[in-house]
């Protein structure tokens, strides 16, 4: 019995010890408050008005899950997730009682069924391209839908090993992005893309510039089959890459040549690339040091200077032409970027696509130079959309970050992702098991090239670079709905380049 007294007597104790605590807590939060001058809510409402701003933090997650609709949420709703969700864990894709997308609001694409879809018999495997038929090592692929450019540094090492060993699997190849070749892009076997930007991260040498030497080290693996060069993102048109220093480890700072645990900022364009004839000149130096296929990757805001391109290049001969082009959409990515950048600059690859796919046309380019459409890609209907309007190749990064288990909860650039994709905090990135989410990267690539089979066949067509402008309509102003076709007719190509 005393021992029972003397527990309640101690507990007791703790009770009001911690209350003081707790005063003397409020107390030092009011004198903070009152005597500070950033913050008029916290100065006028001392203590209390500490909860705006948790509130403010949690609505990013309570808005996810409990407010907003199903097609609501930017940058992707909750639908387009839970079909990537569905995709990558393998379980049924169908939905019941009817669509929950709004076919009224301009710019909405419909695809045209025809009366006679093409039966399974009939459809035909998707058919191959080639690119860089100059080049000592030409590239041949039938992947229509790959892994796009997110970099060693901006997303861990786990994650980096699961999209190699999945694109692998899948038959897809997988891009770098800006930050170097590592061990964990090779060790899954994968087809690789290796990209160079502004500061020339795996290929510079001491004073940053690009390196013959290290050029020739890159692409000496076999997995690398090709190398882009950066020009923009649609994360930060107009601005270089940022890795934060916190995110620079030693093995970080080793592949990209840079200082450990200082901020990786790279350049807003390459410092040798000041007009179209360097640009050209640097495409030719790498194809000819490589000799693999070589193209840019660019956000198209102003698109006088790819008109000038294509001349030159025609002026040149068609060796000198770009082995593909990527076309990057204004409307996002997963780096951190200023606000102004991300929601203001460039446009979106619904209207850049057609437009350089018209322009390559014009001049008599294609099929000498692919197009690989990138941005906010991640559903068969985009994917299909840009095969419509003239694709020969589609590449998504936030796409395969939910077959990796995003969630969207936009910490991309903090180093606290939750599902330890972008973030090296061991302990953060224990739950990304390496196993389980390679294969769904796999499943989700697998069921992303079946889906936007079905859409090709209800259009009648055997495969889905069969897909022409025709075949869909969009959304005008007044209601109703126009042929892609009319929207952007195509324009009268030249005779094409001896």
């Amino acid at each position: 019995m005393d021992a029972l007294v003397q527990l309640q007597e101690m507990l007791a104790n703790l009770f009001l010890i911690a209350v003081g605590i707790g005063i003397l807590v409020v107390i030092g939060m009011y004198i903070a408050d009152v005597t500070q001058t950033q913050h008029a809510i916290r100065r006028n409402y001392p203590v209390v008005g500490r909860f705006r701003y948790f509130f403010e933090h949690l609505g990013e997650f309570f808005r996810q899950y409990f407010f907003a609709m199903d097609r609501e949420e930017m940058p992707f709703n909750r639908a387009q997730r839970a079909w990537v969700y569905r995709a990558a864990k393998g379980v049924d894709t169908t939905v019941a009682f009817g669509s929950t997308r709004d076919l009224r609001p301009p710019g909405t694409p419909i695809f045209v069924n025809c009366p006679w879809p093409t039966l399974e018999s009939d459809a035909v495997e998707t058919e191959s391209r080639i690119i860089g038929p100059y080049c000592r090592h030409p590239y041949e692929t039938s992947s229509l839908f790959n892994v796009s450019g997110m970099s060693y540094g901006a997303i861990s090492r786990p994650a980096v090993r699961a999209l190699s060993r999945g694109a692998a699997k899948a038959g897809i190849w997988m891009n770098t992005g800006e930050g170097g070749l590592s061990p964990y892009h090779l060790e899954g076997g994968c087809d690789v893309v290796f990209q160079i930007g502004t500061a020339k991260y795996g290929v510079r040498d001491k004073d940053g510039s690009l390196s013959d030497d290290k050029l020739r080290e890159i692409a000496s693996h076999e997995q690398v089959r090709m190398f882009e060069i950066k020009l923009s993102q649609g994360a930060k048109p107009g601005k270089g890459g940022i890795l934060p220093g916190g995110k620079v480890t030693e093995e970080i700072a080793a592949i990209r040549g840079i200082e450990v645990g200082h901020d990786s900022i790279s350049p807003n364009r390459h410092t040798d690339v000041a007009d179209i004839g360097e640009l050209l000149d640097m495409i030719e130096r790498i194809r000819r040091v490589t000799g693999k296929p070589t193209g840019f990757k660019t956000v198209v805001g102003a698109y006088g200077w790819l008109q000038e391109t294509f001349a030159e290049i025609r002026r040149r001969g068609l060796e000198s032409a770009p082995d593909f082009i990527t076309i990057d959409s204004a409307d996002g990515g997963t780096g951190a970027a200023p606000q102004s950048l991300i929601d203001f600059v460039g446009l979106p690859v619904r209207e850049s696509l057609p437009m350089v796919v018209d322009m390559l046309d014009e001049a008599g380019l294609r099929p000498r130079v692919r197009i690989i459409a990138s941005g906010k890609l991640v559903n068969p209907s985009e994917v299909a959309l840009a095969l419509c309007a003239g694709a020969d190749f589609v590449t998504s990064a936030r796409g395969f970050m939910f077959a990796l288990g995003c969630i969207q909860a936009l910490q991309c650039n903090k180093n606290t992702c939750p599902t330890g994709i972008t973030t090296h905090n061991k302990r953060l990135q224990k739950g990304l098991d390496l196993t389980d989410k390679a294969e769904r990267v796999y499943r989700y690539a697998k069921a992303m090239h079946k889906e936007i089979g079905i859409i090709a066949h209800s259009c009648g067509v055997k495969e889905p670079r069969g897909l022409r402008r025709y075949h869909c309509r969009v959304v005008s102003n007044n209601g109703r709905s126009v042929p892609l076709d009319e929207l952007y007719p195509p324009r009268e190509a030249a005779a094409e380049v001896a």
